[in-house]
């Protein structure tokens, strides 16, 4: 399973530049302002233990995953929410809305990849947690995070995937309309993560089509072509 290639047109690295390893002076700083709502956090999230442990064990250093997800917790709650980071990280096209946000996985060749998968009303995106080490043919060092930005008008196929060897072990392989293919794992909430892409993707193809659904009186859906399409 791997979604790392040169040529990829769909990632992107962002760089830059900085002069100490990983940022665990700004994570702790962090921290120590927000240690008291992250804990209450912490609290109200008890009932997702188990699914949390599945998506630690998914890093190859359960210590730096436990880590991650408590250092974005941190920063979700210093920015504002994940729609102010979304926006951040990915700036907001005309007329476009997060709908939601999931920790996950990205499987790369290196190995998987924490980070937030991001499903807007246009979009689908994934930003890495951690920064990573680069280092150009200058020997300058540069720090990058790996991006993902695939267009809702780009996604193929939204496929579910298990391992059959390890039911818990759930993925969502994404293949584009011209044969990329993303690997994502490791979800906290996999079953809403698949069912929010789904619909999203759906119901923006149904726009793009001019097909408008209209509830009834008895609860049933119909629909209908736009008129304006």
């Amino acid at each position: 399973m791997s979604s790392n290639n040169n040529s990829n047109p769909y990632i992107r690295l962002s760089f830059h530049y900085a002069s100490y390893g990983r940022p665990i002076g700004t994570i702790c700083e962090m921290l120590n302002r927000y240690g008291k709502r992250v804990e209450d956090a912490t609290r109200k999230a008890e009932v997702f233990a188990d699914n949390i442990w599945n998506h630690l064990k998914v890093s190859p250093s359960l210590g730096d995953a436990a880590m991650a997800r408590l250092a974005q917790g941190t920063k979700v709650l210093a920015e504002g929410g994940h729609e102010k980071l979304f926006q951040q990280e990915f700036q907001i096209l005309p007329g476009e809305k997060l709908v939601k946000a999931f920790v996950c996985y990205l499987s790369t060749s290196t190995g998987p990849v924490i980070g937030t998968l991001y499903i807007s009303t246009k979009r689908m995106t994934f930003c890495s947690d951690y920064s990573f080490c680069h280092y150009t043919s200058l020997g300058q060092q540069q720090w990058m995070y790996y991006k993902v930005v695939v267009g809702l008008d780009q996604l193929g196929t939204v496929n579910p995937s298990t391992n059959r060897l390890n039911p818990s072990e759930k993925y969502i392989h994404i293949v584009t309309r011209d044969g990329y293919e993303f690997w994502f794992m490791g979800f906290i909430s996999y079953d809403k993560a698949l069912k929010t892409l789904t619909e999203t993707l759906q119901h923006h193809r149904d726009y793009s089509a001019g097909i408008v659904q209209v509830q009834v009186h008895d609860g049933s859906v119909n629909s209908t072509q736009n008129p304006n399409h």
